[in-house]
């Protein structure tokens, strides 16, 4: 069995997170804001996963798993409300620049 390094997956996660968060950081657009944030989740689902599976010798413990599942509920949610905001927004005001959203005020 060929075993991939450590640092390998600490690489690949380290690298989404930063793409992640540059795109976050960057972009105007509400909806690829959102999925920038989706891939800096991920990111840190890799490396959840990558150190429950290197840190225990058996591999019977799977607390990056388990941390790896509540995040992607926490996504799954964030993007229902964050969506169903930006819907809103969108209906009332026909924009998603982030850069035009000052106030939100009802």
């Amino acid at each position: 069995m060929i075993s991939i390094p450590l640092t390998y997956f600490l690489a690949a996660g380290a690298a989404l997170f930063g793409l992640g968060l540059y795109g976050a950081l960057r972009r105007t657009n509400i909806i690829t804001v959102l999925m920038c944030i989706e891939l800096m989740l991920n990111a840190v689902n890799i490396n959840f996963i990558t150190f429950s599976r290197y840190i225990t010798s058996t591999g019977s413990q799977v607390t990056g798993q388990v941390f790896s599942v509540f995040i992607m509920a926490v996504g799954a949610a964030e993007v229902a409300v964050g969506l169903a905001i930006i819907l809103a927004w969108v209906r009332r005001r026909q924009q998603v620049n982030i850069n035009e959203i000052n106030n939100l005020r009802g």
